[in-house]
């Protein structure tokens, strides 16, 4: 009976991010009915679980640090994808899509899924254990690059408004591509040992004993599957985005809770692979997944957005607003002292979402 649970799963993580990409193919840049729209949602869905799946294949394959790397900088370099569409589409209405799409993308990485996984650790273990050298240098780089990209614009007096001159946006693109680069070459590289788990005495844990690593042939297969999954999740999300406009109208609410909901879908394998992580008591593989997403969502989106600007009409606007600067603020100082300790309990999961929850709320009710 196992064996031919396992033997289902399989195929149907084989044969739904194909779908979904065909799916894609046929509803792109049309009108979707109200029937459409239900079997798009239901495949998307089925493409968030398939891309989870994908993603822990090539994660045991290639072990930690580089596992979680793969996922995050796959959703991020589709997220970019889907930002540049919806803003050569949008007008000037969209001067501020990127701007809302990567703070969404912080909030819900650095308070979501670090809330959920600390929680989940904690009450499924006692206590949530992490390497503190590690995941405080993330901290410490995704905190810089959102002050330079998203903080900064706010406060420059170049041009009217919060934004960036030329100039200064080159400088910023060029600072996130650096700090990024440097990151992944500390997380891989030169400090490997202070990204990957370790146990409750403090000892890393370099390989997981409890199965053999796939193939490099079922490794490769997943990784191509992972892509077509992730593509699926993004381009289908995009062609639910005009009934999620509508319905965000329809209650009215505020437009920037749009880009909150797309930012969910996108991050949600990496919020299903983070608590699976967790439950497993891998937290610091959770953490990685967190940070790392909110870091390359800003590394790789503000210089991707610097250059497309180029030809793109209308203005860039990068700079929060005083509600949203505070949130971002408070974020900081709760995640050092969480990080700090290398130990965790419920506590802390539940601080980190009640951040969350007012993030949620005040773009529902600004």
């Amino acid at each position: 009976m196992i064996t031919r649970l396992r033997s289902l799963t399989r195929r149907w993580t084989l044969l739904v991010p194909v779908l979904a990409v065909v799916l894609l193919v046929f509803t792109w840049g049309r009108g979707l009915p109200g029937a459409v729209v239900a079997l798009v949602t239901l495949v998307l869905a089925g493409s968030v679980l398939a891309a989870v799946h994908h993603a822990e294949v090539v994660a045991h394959r290639v072990g930690e640090p580089f596992g979680s790397l793969v996922l995050a900088i796959a959703v991020t370099i589709i997220e970019v994808a889907l930002i540049v569409t919806l803003m050569a589409d949008g007008g000037d209405k969209s001067s501020t899509l990127a701007r809302d799409t990567v703070f969404a993308a912080v909030m819900i990485t650095c308070n979501g899924v670090v809330g959920l996984c600390l929680l989940a650790a904690s009450l499924r273990h006692g206590i949530a254990v992490f390497n503190p050298e590690g995941t405080g240098a993330a901290l410490a780089t995704v905190a810089t690059l959102a002050t330079l990209s998203l903080v900064l614009p706010t406060f420059t007096t170049s041009k009217p408004g919060p934004e960036f001159s030329p100039v200064q946006l080159t400088f910023a693109a060029l600072s996130s591509l650096i700090l990024y680069g440097l990151f992944v070459a500390t997380q891989t590289v030169r400090h490997r040992d202070y990204f990957l788990p370790i146990t409750r005495q403090g000892e890393v844990i370099t390989a997981e004993e409890h199965a053999n690593p796939p193939s490099v042939r079922t490794t490769w297969i997943s990784l191509g599957l992972l892509g077509l999954a992730l593509i699926g999740v993004v381009g289908l999300a995009k062609g639910v985005s005009p009934t999620i406009e509508s319905g965000v109208e329809a209650a009215g609410l505020h437009h920037a809770v749009v880009g909150v909901i797309i930012a969910l879908l996108v991050l949600l394998p990496e919020t299903i692979a983070a608590l699976r992580s967790a439950r497993r008591d891998r937290v610091q593989t959770s953490l990685n997944l967190a940070l790392g997403s909110a870091m390359a969502s800003i590394g790789l989106t503000i210089p991707a957005v610097a250059l497309a600007s180029v030809w793109l009409s209308g203005p860039l606007v990068l700079g929060l607003g005083s509600t949203h600067m505070l949130l971002f603020a408070l974020t900081v100082v709760v995640s050092s002292l969480t990080v700090v300790p290398g130990r965790a309990t419920p506590l802390q999961g539940g601080v980190h979402l009640v951040i969350f929850a007012a993030y949620l709320e005040l773009a529902i009710n600004p």
